[in-house]
């Protein structure tokens, strides 16, 4: 993707534990919405229209444009700032009590007063459906929600918690209204009433439309009057035919790295512009620590001295990622290089058969790296393919690739039936904590049998208390250092975000940053 721009992350800095004032941007209610409507297309599905439930990254479009949340992430930046909210804070030094006072006249789209009773009701709901798919698993944490009047709502937590902040900012905190959600069930209408800058008019197989919603009251300013999101549904040749042929105006998430790589190059003739952003998605090859080929330290530690990343993302992904040698990515707080300081950057057969030597290991080593073909990216079976390939020209191994449809990989993964597979992960918030205490503390979402008593014991505890982030640098390298030396997971390739997008469209640029949070309301189009 002539890349047209290219947005920092910026690192995370610190005074979670301080009064957040109100953020910048529009705070008297004129939502804007005079511009053309925008028609996007994307290859995801959104999985769900109800907050409880949605965990994915198309549904969790879908909620940050139809809900409000406390806090909100601002274009370009990674520690959150108010958005229903007039201001929040931590009320105590222990990071255990955060007090939020909402903005006056808040509104849903179909006119009912917002109140704490509603953001009470929320986070309530959403822990007590407990659904499989949701984003309860992030509040684990969470103990009470208070309201000791219409405007004041106070969260009580059991243990230390810094991020809060943070992750009442993501999709995860979306506010609805309790006159029109059930307390104990999951709406199964496709309707949604929410607070923020658009409203969803229609949902249905291949396409959701967005208007504005004239009640809306916040910091967003919104450029545009709607939006339509069409969905293919994984089909990313009709995806990139759209765009060519004028049926969207944008193409977002689902283009095979070659299609970025070719529009970039005959952009100006075809009337397309690709606009690269920073991302904090990452992949890792995940390691079954009771498989009995995958669990010996040899075999992993021979995978890590032979997998050319470089290589993996020049032929395969056509420059559209960059390699990964941390758990923690870069331009998230704590990111340092763990496994190339391990490992190093170029294969080394020497250092791979040593490995094996020192671990009893003879002969050649059979195993299967499994893989799923379009959850973690199109490209994923090619990857995994050359990784093969790269295992098996060291004569070392003996390395073949199988490929399941996801909802029976996850079932596989669970039963333990894979030694070696692949795990994607957009953050749900910025924060080196969403890169590692769902990887490695209690009840991980790996699944590969990985325990270490330091990390679950001392080091992701201590670094949730730390209100400071910056602070955490020293605990984050150490936990990093661990997974390095014991290699449960391998990272492969850290994300760049691309948006493909017709001439006279404008506003991407402020959609594709590590926050994960894609704003309908920055698009324009002339």
């Amino acid at each position: 993707m002539n890349m047209r721009n290219q947005w920092p992350v910026l690192p995370i800095v610190a005074g979670l534990a301080s009064g957040l004032l109100t953020g910048c941007g529009s705070d008297t209610g004129d939502t804007g919405g005079t511009g053309s409507s925008v028609v996007m297309g994307m290859s995801d599905d959104v999985l769900a229209t109800d907050p409880a439930s949605g965990y994915d990254p198309g549904s969790w479009l879908l909620f940050d444009n139809v809900f409000q949340t406390l806090l909100s992430f601002p274009k370009g930046g990674t520690e959150p700032e108010p958005e229903a909210a007039r201001r929040c804070s931590f009320t105590d030094r222990h990071a255990m009590v955060y007090k939020c006072e909402l903005r006056d006249g808040l509104k849903f789209s179909n006119g009912d007063a917002l109140t704490s009773a509603d953001v009470k009701f929320s986070f309530d709901r959403m822990l007590k459906i407990n659904d499989p798919a949701g984003p309860a698993v992030m509040f684990p944490m969470l103990d009470e929600v208070q309201t000791p009047d219409a405007r004041t709502v106070v969260f009580r937590l059991k243990v230390p918690d810094a991020t809060f902040p943070s992750k009442i900012a993501s999709g995860a905190g979306s506010i609805v209204d309790h006159r029109q959600y059930d307390a104990d069930g999951l709406r199964t209408d496709h309707k949604a009433v929410g607070s923020g800058p658009y409203k969803l008019d229609s949902f249905g197989k291949d396409q959701a439309v967005f208007s504005v919603n004239g009640n809306y009251q916040g910091t967003a300013e919104i450029k545009n009057s709607g939006v339509t999101l069409k969905f293919f549904h994984g089909h990313q040749t009709a995806l990139k035919h759209a765009l060519l042929d004028g049926d969207v105006d944008i193409a977002y998430r689902g283009l095979t790295a070659t299609d970025i790589a070719g529009l970039d190059r005959q952009g100006d003739s075809k009337g397309i512009d690709v606009i690269e952003g920073s991302s904090a998605e990452v992949q890792h090859l995940v390691f079954n620590m009771k498989d009995p080929v995958a669990g010996k330290l040899g075999v992993r530690k021979a995978m890590a001295y032979l997998i050319d990343r470089d290589a993996l993302i020049a032929n395969v992904y056509q420059g559209t990622a960059t390699p990964l040698y941390s758990i923690i990515p870069a331009g998230i707080t704590a990111h340092n290089t763990a496994f190339f300081d391990t490992y190093g950057a170029r294969p080394s057969k020497a250092k791979a058969a040593a490995a094996l030597r020192a671990g009893g290991i003879t002969g050649k080593v059979r195993l299967t790296l499994w893989s799923t073909p379009s959850r973690y990216g199109p490209a994923t079976d090619q990857e995994l393919k050359a990784v093969a390939g790269q295992l098996n020209a060291s004569g070392l191994f003996d390395a073949d690739v199988k490929s399941v449809a996801f909802g029976q990989y996850e079932k596989d993964i669970a039963a333990g039936k894979y030694g070696v597979y692949v795990k994607g992960w957009v953050p749900d918030y910025p924060d080196p904590d969403n890169f590692t205490g769902p990887f490695f503390g209690k009840g991980n979402v790996l699944g590969n049998h990985y325990t270490n008593g330091t990390i679950t014991g001392t080091l992701i505890p201590d670094t949730a208390a730390q209100s400071d982030r910056a602070a955490t640098d020293a605990d984050f390298a150490r936990l990093q250092d661990i997974v390095a030396e014991q290699l449960p997971v391998l990272p492969v390739w850290q994300a760049k975000q691309y948006a493909v997008a017709r001439d006279g469209v404008y506003g991407l640029e402020y959609c594709l940053d590590a926050s994960t949070v894609f704003r309908f309301w920055e698009l324009s189009k002339s």
